[in-house]
């Protein structure tokens, strides 16, 4: 269906542009004034990127329809007892999502920053997830830790959260995941 829905809008895109050059062909050798063509060809250019914004918005809704769409961000809060380098995500047994992080986005994750991990379509009904986190751990020994969360995605949006937080109490990272309401 994806296919068939891009070759269809790149056959409108397509059109446009041809009906585009063919007004302004047209225009040029009924009038000579250039400037009129020129300001036409601009209302033209304005309507086509008007056109392919509502299909952009239009693809989006039919590829990820609210009763299916399933989104997963990733947040730090301190960053202290752990420096993140990749995460991975799996769903339902199958790997979705798998991020290296540079320096500057680990600085922005643990200055506040949200990712959006994940953003794709779950049919209703329960599943599973499980986050990976690997990075640098306390003391400067390499990390891992896992966290899974079993889920009933309903007919509305579903969106999770994977929290990476700093434990004071044993001075070690904490990995959780979080359904959003």
């Amino acid at each position: 269906m994806k296919d068939s829905f891009k070759t269809l809008l790149a056959g409108v895109l397509v059109t446009m542009v041809l009906f585009i050059t063919t007004a302004v062909h047209a225009e040029t050798e009924a009038s000579p004034d250039s400037k009129a063509v020129a300001e036409r060809v601009e209302e033209l250019k304005k309507k086509v990127i008007g056109l392919n914004r509502d299909l952009f918005i239009l693809e989006e809704d039919l590829l990820f329809p609210a009763s299916t769409q399933f989104a997963v961000f990733l947040s730090i809060d301190t960053g202290e007892f752990l420096k993140v380098d990749t995460v991975k995500l799996k769903v339902d047994d199958d790997i979705v999502a798998s991020h290296l992080y540079t320096d500057r986005q680990v600085t922005a994750l643990e200055r506040g920053g949200m990712q959006r991990l994940f953003i794709g379509n779950l049919k209703t009904g329960t599943h599973e997830i499980t986050a990976f986190v690997e990075g640098i751990g306390p003391d400067n020994r390499a990390y891992k830790q896992a966290a899974t969360l079993a889920f009933d995605k309903g007919t509305e949006t579903a969106a999770l959260e994977i929290r990476i937080q700093d434990r004071s109490s044993d001075y070690q990272p904490m990995v959780s995941i979080v359904e959003w309401e």
